[in-house]
């Protein structure tokens, strides 16, 4: 049997009924192939990142034990975005669906179609936040603490839902 792999994967979704997408989403996850939920950030809400013209998103963070590898991963999110109407059409556009691998493990990939860990993740508190929810003492690949990396983002506003199970 394949060793296991702790993985975080970001979610998000701004058309529709993101709330209701993101946990539809978790249960699909589920439902993958050799990958175990063991957590599921809170929901937050914030500003879309690209152009400002479309509403805001929902974003969450699920913490995962796979023996999929990380490429397998890419492939299930893309699916499964496929499977709830994602249609790809402009760079930081509005989407039903987004399943990003954040991290796998402390690997370092870079290949045409996957960069892990997800570029610009340091950057963003939408995926931060979430990911310290579940792993306040996790180290990037690097070494970087993730803590430290939440001290520089404390000025970008999140709204943080306080009721979400999926």
């Amino acid at each position: 049997m394949p060793s296991l792999v702790t993985a975080y994967l970001g979610l998000g979704a701004n058309l529709g009924q993101p709330e209701q997408t993101l946990a539809a989403a978790v249960k699909a996850i589920r439902d993958w192939p050799d990958v175990e939920v063991c957590g599921v950030s809170r929901l937050y809400h914030s500003a879309p990142m690209g152009p400002q013209n479309q509403p805001d998103y929902c974003n969450a963070v699920l913490e995962i034990q796979t023996a999929q590898p990380a490429a397998g991963l890419l492939t299930l999110g893309q699916q499964t975005e496929s499977a709830f109407g994602r249609v790809r059409r402009e760079h930081w556009g509005a989407r039903s669906l987004d399943i990003d691998v954040l991290l796998y493990g402390d690997a370092q990939i870079q290949t045409p179609s996957l960069r892990v860990p997800h570029p610009g993740l340091a950057e963003r508190a939408f995926v931060v936040f979430p990911l310290m929810d579940l792993a306040p003492g996790l180290r990037l690949p690097g070494g970087q603490r993730l803590a430290a990396v939440a001290e520089q983002l404390q000025a970008e506003p999140l709204r943080r839902v306080q009721d979400w199970a999926p």
